[in-house]
């Protein structure tokens, strides 16, 4: 007992003479817990953000909008379609094309700190023979010529794990079924993270959105029910490096007489869903041509073209229009439009590029290069949607990917959009809006 009344004087007696000091340091203690808590977030936290991204992507073939964050390629693309220096500082063709030799810039080093050297490109071309005669040099020997190729290698290049020359390095990857990202976490040299969750549909991104699964989603084409939300940030896009394109089937029998493929472009109202879109070419691109005809909304004209029609063909108009999910109301809008011009239509929805079809709506991915050998050259049986066939168009299309005259090739894409577009082997409406939404 005595002890303890000892105690409680002693400390009694210390709190009488230190209390001041103890007071003060109570108050300092107070004032940290608040700057920390409340302000030192905003001033030295680093920024984490979840981000839904629409669609199924393998690692080798991410958006380019988050690839191009974590590396570079030797030249890159500005915004009017121009190749211009990256991880190389210049190029040059000794033989018209053939070869292809890249001087490396000295001054850029790997996320792993080595530096960069020509050992360390690693850019697999089938077809292609590469020499490194230095580490400041490499050489790209292909079996034709191709002018198209320093678009080719703006590709960023990557060593094993995803390892690039970006400001944002890759920290984690997980992958589901067939290999499909499922997750992937950025950070950059600044320790902000970003952390980005793949949904197959657009329904399941806005799903995860709304249970907070993420911050923000991107890419989404119908912003409802978002638009409604008082909650949220929504910004637009209008997407010109890509179009909402119906793909006529050259081959199928009523498809095949260009009047009737220009009688439905003619019944459609091209001005609804986004920015006018009047060629496969984006109207950013060197390459544009403006003055290719227009297939304005003409329901006299459709009818006049159909009129026109063989009889054995006026017999069955009927045309199937597959589309996506993500433009079935589209879809159904341009049916009454082709039925008020006299012609039946069906419409149905698949998921993916249907291997026989009359009319195919799709968004299409404008090539950065104007070269698009692969969508509308006769040979190429597998990527030619249209399954299309014109030697004019053949003829251009191989001139263009060997010309090295920047001026001579506009000349022959000019041409080229007038010449497909009259033609109408497709139907070219609009450029896409595309939608971010950002919880606030």
């Amino acid at each position: 007992m005595y002890s303890l009344r000892y105690i409680v004087r002693l400390i009694s007696a210390y709190l009488s003479r230190f209390k001041g000091i103890i007071l003060l340091g109570i108050l300092i203690g107070a004032i940290i817990f608040i700057f920390f808590g409340l302000l030192g977030p905003l001033l030295f936290s680093t920024g984490r953000y979840k981000i839904g991204i629409i669609g199924r992507y393998r690692v080798e073939n991410l958006p380019s909008s988050i690839v191009s964050m974590i590396g570079e390629g030797l030249t890159e693309i500005d915004g009017g379609g121009n190749v211009t220096p990256n991880l190389a500082r210049s190029w040059e063709t000794p033989d018209k094309g053939k070869t292809w030799i890249f001087n490396l810039k000295q001054d850029i080093s790997w996320q792993d700190g080595e530096k960069l050297t020509s050992a360390s490109i690693n850019y697999q071309f089938s077809d292609v023979e590469v020499d490194k005669p230095d580490e400041h040099t490499i050489v790209f020997k292909l079996q034709e010529q191709f002018s198209v190729f320093p678009s080719i290698v703006s590709r960023p290049t990557f060593k094993k794990g995803l390892l690039g020359t970006g400001e944002w390095k890759v920290t984690n990857i997980s992958l589901g079924q067939a290999e499909f990202v499922q997750k992937l976490i950025l950070v950059n040299t600044k320790k902000d993270k970003q952390i980005y969750k793949f949904y197959p549909t657009e329904e399941q991104a806005k799903l995860a959105f709304k249970l907070g699964e993420v911050d923000q989603i991107q890419g989404i084409y119908n912003i409802k029910p978002f638009d409604n939300w008082s909650t949220v940030t929504i910004s637009e896009e209008v997407n010109k490096n890509r179009v909402v394109v119906i793909f006529l089937n050259s081959q199928d029998k009523l498809l095949s007489d260009k009047s009737f493929r220009q009688a439905l472009t003619y019944a459609i109202d091209k001005n609804s869903g986004g920015q006018r879109a009047i060629s496969p070419i984006s109207p950013n691109s060197w390459a544009y041509n403006p003055t290719v005809k227009t297939y304005d909304q003409d329901l006299v004209r459709a009818r006049e073209f159909i009129d026109e029609l063989p009889n054995e063909l006026k017999e069955n108009l009927s045309i199937n229009l597959v589309t996506t999910p993500v433009l079935l109301s589209l879809a159904e809008k341009i049916s009454k439009e082709w039925v008020s011009a006299g012609i039946k239509a069906h419409v149905q929805v698949s998921s993916s590029i249907p291997y026989e079809f009359q009319t195919f709506l799709a968004i299409f991915d404008i090539p950065t290069d104007p070269d698009q050998y692969a969508i509308w050259h006769s040979t190429q049986t597998s990527t030619n949607i249209s399954k299309y066939q014109n030697p004019r168009i053949d003829k251009l299309l191989e001139d263009g990917r060997v010309e090295l005259d920047l001026e001579e090739r506009r000349k022959i894409y000019l041409d080229f959009q007038r010449f497909l577009i009259e033609d109408s082997p497709a139907i070219f409406l609009y450029h896409p809006v595309t939608y971010t939404v950002i919880r606030n």
